[in-house]
């Protein structure tokens, strides 16, 4: 005979409550419909950790916002001098505030 697995009933470490989601998804749609009324104007986000970033919505998904820096305020992570089409990809759920910058 073959030794055949025993049936194992998993069970999710973490499941998220229905009612988190539902808030998540009415916060994701009230983002994204600011995110469409100040595409390419200057702004800035704050994250969960506290960074801030200044620069351009220039699009966003589901999960992201993509930040086009402005002129001066490309960190470390990248060479202003090598190139300066850097996109920032920032992750929805982990923004804290987006201000716009007049």
């Amino acid at each position: 005979m073959y030794n055949q697995p025993t049936a194992v009933q998993n069970q999710p470490l973490y499941q998220m409550d229905p009612t988190v989601w539902e808030s998540m998804n009415k916060l994701k749609d009230h983002v994204h419909g600011l995110c469409a009324k100040h595409m390419n104007h200057p702004v800035q986000v704050q994250t969960v950790q506290g960074q801030v970033y200044h620069g351009y919505i220039i699009h966003f998904d589901d999960s992201h916002l993509y930040l086009r820096p402005l002129e001066g305020h490309v960190r470390a992570f990248a060479n202003p001098y090598a190139y300066n089409n850097v996109i920032l990809p920032l992750v929805l759920y982990n923004l804290l505030a987006i201000t716009l910058l007049l």
